[in-house]
């Protein structure tokens, strides 16, 4: 069965596979600590918006974005909210809806 496209705002990616690969890529590309910078944020703003728990995510809105560490010392994208509050968010689940 091939693979449907999927689009993350104005992004076209020929899967999900292929979607998943590019979003580590823009995670690959800082350290923990780092805030994220306004062009991959715009893309994370789309992404974030696939997520099955989006509403939940975004919350009061979203000022930023950073590297934190998350479970077992890995590093993932953290939500950073109007508010002053914080939320980690799964690359996997704006790719594929899975929490």
């Amino acid at each position: 069965m091939p693979s449907k496209p999927l689009m993350i705002g104005a992004l076209e990616f020929p899967s999900r596979g292929d979607a998943y690969a590019f979003l580590k890529g823009i995670l690959a590309r800082y350290d923990v600590g780092d805030r994220v910078n306004a062009a991959d944020s715009a893309i994370l703003r789309d992404a974030l918006a696939l997520h099955p728990e989006s509403t939940t995510k975004i919350d009061s809105g979203i000022k930023s974005f950073s590297v934190r560490t998350a479970d077992f010392g890995t590093k993932c994208f953290w939500v950073n909210r109007v508010d002053g509050s914080t939320e980690k968010f799964a690359l996997r689940a704006c790719v594929y809806g899975d929490k």
